[in-house]
């Protein structure tokens, strides 16, 4: 049974999370219907697009995405600080941009004369509005839903788009993360959608490296920054390089289905996140399927379910076996 959304989500122990959506009545999100020969690609761009923006206006990052053919693989980064600097004008500035608010919000914005109860209540209002900034549920469905009312005028029907609820994944540390990135950004190679990660269209990967071949990084998804006591920006701490390199060559062995065959060099950075050569191949692959709740070590999963108040800490065995096996 589903757990409540409450003992997936703990910013206390995590910022970082693994969502996937997916379509119901073989309904599409991009690529052709063989049933009909009816191309869908074309939302891909409607899904980009609203991620992006949303990304704009919530204190959620983007740190992986990739559009499948009936589903949506995201990695979040929900930046719970950011919002703590935020006023009044600019929660209900980013809030107007996705929804009409209340009358005295509007009113408020518009800089009209109100009482100091009214003041009362905007404040109020405001404050529902910043937590709801950094909820990852108010995201999915800021995300989702539009993109079911555009699809469903185009396909001239009635009735759900998506399934009733999104996955959710916690994950407790940076092999968790970095193993889960992969996952999702080498999600097209394995599905044989594309030949590498930079003919990966509406991915993340293909968008961090068409920036790298110029000298930067796109400024739509969060950025890595390299090691951590090196610079105090927001972002991934770890190498764009380096985790570049792990893609490249975990999706090359996947797809020539030899297992082990890795350079020194990706077998150096494994090391550096205790992961051996086998566990992180299996990771990339089966992810979702080793995987159904929070991924971390033993440690950090435990720390978790005492967080959310599960009586029993699930995914212990897998944890031992793929990420405390180093």
């Amino acid at each position: 049974m589903a757990k409540p959304r409450s003992q997936q989500i703990s910013l206390l122990d995590t910022p970082y999370y693994h969502l996937c959506s997916r379509t119901v009545r073989k309904a599409f999100l991009c690529g052709v219907d063989k049933e009909t020969g009816v191309s869908f690609e074309h939302r891909r761009s409607w899904i980009e697009k609203r991620l992006f923006q949303l990304s704009q206006v919530f204190a959620i990052d983007i740190c992986a995405h990739a559009v499948m053919h009936n589903h949506l693989h995201l990695v979040l980064h929900v930046d719970s600080e950011q919002v703590k600097s935020w006023s009044i004008d600019e929660v209900l500035m980013r809030w107007h941009q996705l929804f009409k608010g209340t009358l005295l919000t509007q009113q408020y914005a518009k800089k009209q004369a109100l009482d100091k109860f009214q003041l009362a209540m905007v404040e109020s209002t405001a404050k529902v509005y910043k937590q709801r900034l950094i909820d990852i549920s108010w995201f999915m469905r800021s995300l989702n839903e539009p993109i079911a009312r555009q699809a469903n005028r185009e396909d001239n029907c009635t009735g759900h788009f998506w399934e009733g609820r999104f996955t959710s994944q916690a994950l407790l540390d940076e092999g968790a993360l970095l193993s889960c990135m992969a996952y999702v950004d080498l999600n097209p190679v394995r599905a044989a959608i594309a030949a590498t990660p930079e003919q990966s269209d509406f991915t993340s990967i293909q968008l961090r490296i068409k920036a790298a071949i110029k000298g930067k990084q796109p400024k739509k998804l969060l950025p890595f920054v390299g090691n951590a006591h090196q610079t105090q920006c927001k972002g991934i701490c770890f190498s764009l390089q380096d985790y570049l390199t792990l893609v490249d060559e975990t999706g090359r062995v996947l797809r020539e289905d030899k297992r082990g065959v890795i350079n020194a060099e990706v077998t150096d950075i494994l090391s550096r996140l205790h992961l051996s050569d086998e566990s992180w191949l299996k990771l990339t692959n089966d992810f979702e399927v080793i995987f159904t709740g929070a991924v971390g070590t033993v440690e950090h999963l435990c720390e978790f379910s005492a967080h959310v108040g599960l009586q029993r800490t699930h995914g212990i065995a897998n944890a031992k076996a793929c990420l405390n096996s180093a």
